[in-house]
C-alpha cells in the first residue's frame, strides 16, 4: 500500500513537468527571462509569497484544530493538513484532500464516526467560501477584465474558462445547498430521501453506500447543530485565512516580478483558476494548472515565456511543497 501510494506521487511529476517541457519549447524564449527583473523587490515578492503558503496552513490547522475541540493539538493539525494537501496532489482535483481525511483524522486519534463529521463540515465550509465571496468578486471586476476577453490571447480558451466557470460555480452552489439541508437544515429528511434512493434498482448496488452516507450526514447534523455563532464564525474565518493566503500567494509574486498588473485583478482571477481546475481529470491539476496559469495571466505579464516562469514559481510554491512534505510525512501513517 505505501509503496503503491509512493509510486502514484510520480505520475503528477511526469505530467507537470512534460507539459511544463512543452510550454517551454513552444513560448519560452531568451526574452522572456529579460522581462522579469530578479531585483530585490522580486525577491522579496517571492519571501512573502512563502509567508503566504504558511498562512494557508495556519487556517487549516487551525480550522481543525477549533473544529475538533482540542482533541486536536496544533501540530497534529498541521499534519492533517499536510497530508490532505499531499492527496490533493496525486488524485485528481474532483477528488481532492477529503478523501482521505477521515483516515488521516483517525490516525491521529479522531474517531471514524467523528472523523466523518469533522470531514463533512469542512467540506461544507470549502464550498460554502465560493459560494459567498465568487458573486462579491464577479461583482467588484468588469467580466471583460476578470474573465480576460480583451486580452490578445485566445479567444475561443478564454469563452471556454468563463463557460467552464459558471458551469463548476453551479454545481459548487447545489452541492453546497445539499450539505446545508442535510447537516443543518432538514438533516432526517435528507437522510429518509437517500435511504429510499438506495432502495432504487439502477443503483441497489450502491445503496449501501448511500446508507452509510445518509447516517453520516446525520450524525454530523447532531454534532454541529448545538455549537454557538461564535464556533462558526472561527471556523469560517479560518476557511477565508486558508483561501485568501492560498491567493495572495499569486500576488505575492506578481507584486514582486510584475508590479505593474492590477492587484485585485490577479486576486479575482485566483477564484476562476481554483473554480476551473475543480474539474481537472489530472492528479493535483498537474499539466493543466501550468497551462492554465500560463494562457489565463499571460496578457497581465506581457508574454507567454514570462508567465511560465511565474507558474513555475507558483506551482512550486502551491503544490510541488506539498508533494515533496506528504511524501515524507506518509510512511508515519502506515506505521500507527
Amino acid at each position: 500500500m505505501l509503496k503503491k501510494t509512493l509510486l502514484r506521487t510520480q505520475l503528477p511529476l511526469v505530467i507537470g513537468l512534460g507539459v511544463c517541457a512543452w510550454l517551454f519549447s513552444k513560448d519560452f524564449s531568451a526574452d522572456s527571462l529579460r522581462e522579469i527583473h530578479f531585483d530585490l523587490r522580486a525577491w522579496a515578492g517571492i519571501a512573502a509569497a512563502v509567508l503566504f503558503v504558511a498562512g494557508r496552513d495556519f487556517g487549516l490547522a487551525w480550522r481543525f484544530h477549533t473544529i475538533a475541540g482540542g482533541d486536536l493539538t496544533w501540530k497534529r493539525a498541521f499534519r492533517v493538513d499536510i497530508m490532505c494537501a499531499f492527496t490533493s496532489a496525486i488524485t485528481p482535483s474532483v477528488v481532492g484532500g477529503s478523501a482521505l481525511a477521515i483516515f488521516y483524522l483517525n490516525r491521529e486519534g479522531i474517531g471514524v464516526g467523528r472523523a466523518t463529521s469533522l470531514t463533512l463540515t469542512t467540506l461544507f465550509l470549502d464550498e460554502l467560501f465560493f459560494v459567498v465571496f465568487c458573486p462579491v468578486i464577479v461583482a467588484l471586476l468588469p467580466a471583460s477584465e476578470l474573465f480576460g476577453m480583451e486580452a490578445t490571447a485566445d479567444g475561443a480558451f478564454l469563452s471556454g474558462v468563463r463557460a467552464v466557470f459558471w458551469l463548476v460555480y453551479a454545481g459548487i452552489c447545489i452541492w453546497t445547498a445539499i450539505l446545508y439541508f442535510a447537516i443543518l437544515g432538514r438533516p432526517e429528511a435528507t437522510a429518509r430521501l437517500l435511504e429510499r434512493i438506495s432502495r432504487l434498482r439502477l443503483i441497489r448496488r450502491r445503496g449501501k453506500s448511500l446508507q452509510t452516507t445518509a447516517a453520516n450526514m446525520h450524525a454530523t447534523s447532531a454534532w454541529v447543530k448545538g455549537r454557538p455563532a461564535s464556533w462558526w464564525g472561527r471556523v469560517f474565518g479560518a476557511t477565508v485565512v486558508s483561501w485568501f493566503s492560498r491567493y495572495f500567494v499569486v500576488n505575492a509574486l506578481f507584486w514582486g516580478l510584475v508590479p505593474a498588473a492590477s492587484g485585485l485583478l490577479v486576486f479575482g482571477r485566483q477564484f476562476v483558476v481554483w473554480v476551473v481546475l475543480m474539474v481537472s481529470p489530472t492528479p493535483g491539476g498537474s499539466g493543466i494548472s501550468e497551462w492554465l496559469f500560463t494562457n489565463y495571466y499571460g496578457d497581465l505579464i506581457g508574454s507567454l515565456g514570462a508567465a511560465l516562469i511565474l507558474a513555475m514559481l507558483w506551482r512550486i510554491l502551491s503544490y510541488y511543497i506539498y508533494l515533496f512534505a506528504g511524501t515524507c510525512l506518509l510512511p508515519g501513517y502506515f506505521k500507527k
